[in-house]
């Protein structure tokens, strides 16, 4: 059976979502419109789609509130579409947990490129049981949560494993301490106060998964922001 891509347009504007719609669906994908957050939220929840469109304009939540609660349970690629265009705002939407911006008015073609790009990156390990980068440089099998660096074991921590394989399922995404503190601990709130302990289980990891912690490959920092996964996906591998 196969099975179609998932997109859900949540846009205000009728017509956008009009135009969008028939682009996606020239792709062959399946398309799903919401008009307000409180909409959104539940669309995610029932529809798990592959990827949000989500206008930062909305009549009742913002889109930066319905990316921080999609966040709190899903890691679904977020777009956002804003005609907000400062610095300040559109750092503020990747901390928070969106994958890309782009800013209004904008071309559907670019909207379709852009998804695609989006899709590709975060695809290629989406429901598998090894992650592959680099040419096999870094091999993660998450059966066995075993991690190989050219084909030496790596020993980590828990914690350490959490980090990696929560990074290296969406590389390129960032992740705010937060984020990765939420990894670790299903009660954030315990935690408060404490993101900077983040900082030493990524030290830790590096030493470990990098040929030079100077130049890391994998584990980046992205300054002022959090870190991300910097590993090239290979093709996708299965055990089974």
């Amino acid at each position: 059976m196969i099975t179609l891509t998932k997109v859900l347009i949540v846009d205000d504007e009728k017509m956008i979502g009009e135009v969008l719609t028939a682009y996606f669906e020239k792709e062959g994908w399946e398309i799903e419109s919401a008009f307000n957050g409180v909409e959104a939220l539940k669309k995610i929840k029932e529809m798990k789609p592959d990827v949000v469109l989500l206008d930062l304009m909305l009549p009742d939540i913002s889109g930066e509130e319905v990316c921080r609660l999609t966040r709190m349970e899903s890691n679904v690629p977020i777009i956002m579409l804003t005609a907000k265009s400062a610095e300040e705002d559109l750092i503020n939407g990747i901390v928070i947990g969106a994958d890309d911006y782009i800013t209004k008015p904008f071309s559907p073609r670019e909207v379709v490129v852009r998804v695609k790009a989006i899709l590709r990156r975060v695809g290629k390990t989406k429901n598998v049981d090894l992650l592959s980068f680099n040419h096999k440089d870094l091999v993660i099998d998450t059966v066995k949560k075993e991690v190989k660096r050219r084909e030496e074991t790596v020993l980590l921590t828990p914690n350490e494993y959490k980090l990696i394989v929560g990074m290296a399922v969406h590389p390129g995404r960032v992740y705010s301490r937060a984020d990765l503190l939420a990894k670790l601990q299903d009660d954030i709130h315990f935690y408060e106060g404490y993101e900077r302990n983040i900082d030493t289980h990524i030290k830790n990891l590096r030493k470990k998964v990098e040929a030079d912690t100077r130049n890391p490959v994998y584990i980046l920092t992205v300054f002022g922001m959090g870190y991300k996964f910097g590993g090239e996906p290979d093709e996708v591998l299965s055990l089974f």
